[in-house]
């Protein structure tokens, strides 16, 4: 078994996280701030609706994935059966390669235009996309972040470098770049294949072993999976109602107001699988308190993030002017990143660590079936794209509460007050965008933030120097932390 994690590794393997993500976040800055600026809009709805649908493809491993990450979390890279787990690789590349033809062979012969070039896109994504998805959950549940980070920041650079060109080169076609997104996955992988060649290449079990190790992924993972999908429905959900009941030019406007929102999320999103394997290394009598400390300091910085909406709405409002409509809707769409940090990041982490996937698969289900019901009322009874934002950000909001009300009794915390403090200071923000200019608003809303602040200031405080005084009792153990390095890596592989 793993040797147990202490705190400075996983502080380290955030470290490492943030740096991949500030890469990403460059990259996602270009692609959602910088590419409407330079082509049509109808191109950039159509480019939308591949990335949204493309998103979705990694249901097409059944599971797999999860069951591995859920299986072989706690063991270090020396000690993994890599010959069960390169089984598995191979499983789900054969797996998704079937449902990429079906899909290619559906777009060619059922659609045409623009739609017949969005299939088949997707159809190839299909196959990079759950590569790239068991490339980087291996790394994470051996633990090699820096190996990970190298990854995501190939992916990502490569992406970004193709988009940059087709920039430069006045490339308006979205097809284009839809590519430059496979483009990245395929770089990716390709380094992938040196980097994690032990989990591709060589001996692997045969026959009814196979199917016995498949069997148990997929029921250790199905789970997992269908509870990440679900709640991923949330916001995908409602962005493929407006794409279904609205015109190419509306769900380009609201494809841009969800894009700058992922923005808000590039960090925290990224975090989430980071953090897994290192809590399944943490002694379970130290999970309540570090459950705590972690909201305690997320909460805080998020509810300031909100903030940042004023004076960034007026430069949106300059640089891109034909999406200005489409800032009333990410005023709406904002607070979305309060909840959905504290799903991704703690209440799902703490729920797969206490093994408790099937309540988290009642939970988002339910949540996803309750917001795709609200989502159709709004869109075809209401006909009200606020309605329908609003019941996005009440349902992603409720998925949150009711799911650390579970956490809560597990660990055996009280957050009711925190619950009710983060709810009015919600719906304080969007009654604040929708009734007052960015001026005004700006100011009312950091009259909110401070007032947080004095209602919380006790805990902020203890929270704070309890962390301090952890830094300085880390600094003084070092030594104590283990530390994998990349050259034994190697050698092991």
């Amino acid at each position: 078994m793993a040797k147990s994690i202490t705190t400075k590794k996983i502080a380290f393997n955030l470290i490492m996280s943030v740096v991949a993500q500030a890469i990403s976040l460059i990259v996602t800055f270009v692609l959602y701030l910088i590419v409407p600026k330079f082509i049509p809009k109808l191109e950039y709805s159509y480019w939308q609706t591949y990335m949204l649908y493309a998103g979705q493809v990694t249901i097409f491993h059944l599971g797999i994935v999860d069951g591995l990450i859920l299986r072989y979390s706690q063991y270090d890279y020396e000690e993994l059966d890599k010959c069960r787990v390169r089984s598995q690789f191979k499983f789900v590349f054969a797996l998704t390669a079937f449902f990429s033809v079906i899909a290619l062979v559906a777009g060619l012969v059922f659609c045409g235009g623009a739609t017949r070039l969005i299939v088949i896109l997707v159809a190839a994504s299909i196959i990079t996309k759950n590569i790239v998805i068991y490339t980087s959950s291996t790394f994470q549940l051996t633990n090699r972040i820096s190996r990970y980070t190298i990854f995501i920041i190939l992916q990502k650079l490569s992406y970004g470098i193709f988009i940059s060109i087709l920039l430069i080169c006045k490339v308006q076609d979205f097809y284009l770049y839809c590519i430059g997104d496979l483009f990245g996955d395929v770089i990716a992988i390709g380094v992938a294949l040196f980097l994690n060649k032990g989990m591709y290449f060589g001996k692997s079990i045969r026959g009814r072993e196979v199917f016995n190790e498949t069997k148990l992924n997929i029921v250790a993972g199905a789970m997992l999976m269908l509870a990440n999908y679900s709640v991923m429905l949330l916001t995908t959900g409602a962005k493929m109602i407006v794409q279904w009941r609205w015109d190419e030019l509306t769900f380009s406007e609201i494809s841009f107001a969800f894009s700058v929102t992922s923005l808000f999320l590039t960090f925290v999103a990224a975090m989430g699988p980071i953090l897994f394997p290192s809590l399944k290394r943490v002694e379970e009598e130290n999970l309540p308190e570090m459950y705590k400390s972690i909201r305690g300091m997320i909460s805080p910085i998020l509810f300031l993030a909100l903030l940042f909406y004023f004076p960034g709405c007026w430069i949106l409002n300059k640089w891109l002017p034909n999406y200005s409509e489409s800032l009333p809707y990410l005023g709406v769409l904002l607070p979305l990143i309060i909840f959905s940090s504290k799903v991704s990041l703690l209440t799902n982490n703490y729920l797969k660590v206490y093994r408790k996937e099937k309540l988290m698969l009642i939970i988002n289900l339910v949540s996803a079936a309750a917001g795709l019901c609200a989502f159709m009322i709004c869109a075809y009874l209401f006909d009200s794209l606020t309605a329908l934002l609003i019941s996005v950000v009440a349902i992603i909001m409720l998925n949150s509460i009711v799911s650390e009300i579970f956490v809560s009794r597990i660990i055996k915390k009280n957050l009711v007050k925190d619950f009710i403090i983060e709810s009015v200071m919600t719906v304080g923000f969007i009654v604040i965008v929708k009734l007052l200019d960015l001026k005004y608003g700006c100011i009312a809303y950091a009259c909110v933030f401070l007032l947080y602040c004095a209602v919380n200031y006790k805990y902020l405080v203890s929270l704070f120097k309890k962390l301090f005084k952890r830094n300085k009792k880390l600094s003084q153990s070092s030594d104590v932390a283990e530390e994998v390095t990349d050259e034994t890596d190697l050698n092991n592989e």
